[in-house]
């Protein structure tokens, strides 16, 4: 675990803490975990076009939805966003 400055929004005292990070084909995963409020969050980004999505999961779900974001989050009918703003639904 580490604190890396894209990982420090803060919820109180503790600071957000990275549980695990990968770069694969220009895709950034990132899996957050908010001690001040129990909250585990998968953030995914897309560096090419900018798409991306942020996601609370289950801490029973964190590797699952860390190792397969997008199935995850299909799962739970998401929408990525795009690099303006808008979601992938938007068109």
């Amino acid at each position: 675990m580490t604190d890396r400055p894209s990982a420090r929004r803060k919820f109180g005292s503790e600071p957000t803490r990275e549980l695990a990070q990968r770069l694969s084909g220009g895709v950034e995963v990132i899996l957050l975990w908010h001690p001040e409020i129990h909250l585990v969050e998968l953030s995914l980004h897309d560096i090419a076009t900018g798409a991306g999505f942020q996601i609370e999961v289950a801490p029973c779900d964190a590797i699952d939805a860390f190792h397969h974001p997008y199935a995850y989050a299909a799962r739970r009918d998401l929408h990525c966003t795009e690099g303006d703003g808008t979601t992938a639904a938007d068109g």
